[in-house]
């Protein structure tokens, strides 16, 4: 497999993800919102253990390219680039929803200041992104034992820890599978490898894999809620862990076969501009759902979920569009070369 294939796999691995991601949101806060259930909620149950898992392990994959690099370069891209994304869109998200929609400026003031510390609403991925990075880089500076680091955050992961810092509990959730992206990296792409060159015997390894992952989902029980979905075996620690892995290699393995199709050049396209998406998709989401509520013009929970989806989706790509067809707010997609660390 070549270098070039490589990364056609991880943009359409990406592309998955971040399609899941806003499938998630969307049918959550349409549930949230009118107190239903949809379809899409047993879809959304089923990605429950892989689905940010295998979006940190993507992106720690090619980690071991930039880690050895000097703090300052290092930190310019493996740190700034997302904090800028991170502010820019937390201002503008809090802005829209609470100074402007909602008519609190000072209210609006005072959430900017304190998403400073607590990642706001989506955004706390990209805020993660940050923090994952310059914690590998001290290990690494520091040679802690590969072997050590795996243990401790296994150990949180595996800890169920829930604070008051969301800063602090998604660290805990998440850290072992970024970390594990850095150094399984070559692992990881080997596997790929082979994926490509045996697809039908991947084929056969991804029905089986979706038939446990099924059952480790809705057995002995499930619950599903309008803002949420409790699994069942999946939820125990360590158990919790193997799948969050297990799904992860199975996007990737899906990504491998997919993105050899020409039909579905779109999901790499979709991965490419997976940054776009994440951090502008919730305002078109949040619009199209406030106005087909107040509108009444779609009742049913089931098209509601499928058309907040759409237009989170398509709208966060057109606004993507237009900027770049237009050049009119790179800054919204593009960090300045202002703000670099030189």
């Amino acid at each position: 497999m070549t270098n070039t294939t490589r990364l056609v796999w991880v943009d359409a691995a990406k592309g998955i993800s971040i399609l899941l991601v806003v499938l998630m949101y969307s049918t959550f806060s349409v549930g949230e919102d009118t107190g239903e259930t949809s379809v899409l909620h047993w879809a959304v149950g089923f990605t429950m253990p892989f689905r940010m898992p295998e979006f940190f392990l993507i992106s720690g994959l090619f980690l071991s390219q930039v880690i050895g690099r000097s703090w300052g370069r290092y930190l310019d891209r493996r740190a700034l680039h997302y904090l800028y994304f991170y502010v820019l869109w937390m201002i503008i998200h809090i802005v829209v929803k609470v100074a402007i929609f909602a008519g609190s400026p000072m209210e609006a003031v005072g959430q900017i200041a304190f998403g400073i510390v607590q990642p706001y609403g989506v955004l706390w991925f990209i805020y993660l992104l940050a923090v994952f990075g310059i914690t590998t880089k001290i290990v690494h500076e520091l040679r802690v034992p590969t072997w050590m680091v795996l243990v401790v955050a296994f150990l949180l992961q595996a800890g169920d820890i829930d604070v008051a810092s969301y800063v602090v509990t998604q660290f805990a959730e998440y850290y072992v599978y970024f970390f594990i992206g850095f150094v399984a990296a070559p692992l990881m792409l080997q596997a790929m490898t082979w994926v490509s060159k045996n697809k039908q015997i991947a084929i056969i390894g991804l029905v089986f894999w979706a038939a446990t992952n099924f059952f480790v989902i809705y057995f002995p029980s499930y619950t599903v809620v309008p803002n949420g979905f409790k699994i069942g075996y999946a939820q125990l620690p360590g158990l919790h862990f193997i799948f969050a892995v297990l799904g992860s290699l199975a996007i990737c393995t899906t990504a491998v076969i997919l993105s050899a199709l020409r039909p579905m050049e779109w999901l790499v396209w979709v991965g490419q501009h997976s940054l776009a998406i994440y951090v502008a998709f919730a305002l078109p989401m949040s619009i199209a759902r406030v106005l087909a509520l107040k509108t009444g013009l779609i009742a049913d929970a089931n098209l509601l979920s499928l058309t907040v989806f759409v237009a989170a989706l398509s709208g966060s790509l057109l606004l993507h569009w237009f900027v770049q067809a237009t050049g009119i707010g790179r800054f919204l997609f593009e960090r300045p070369s202002w703000i670099r660390l030189r």
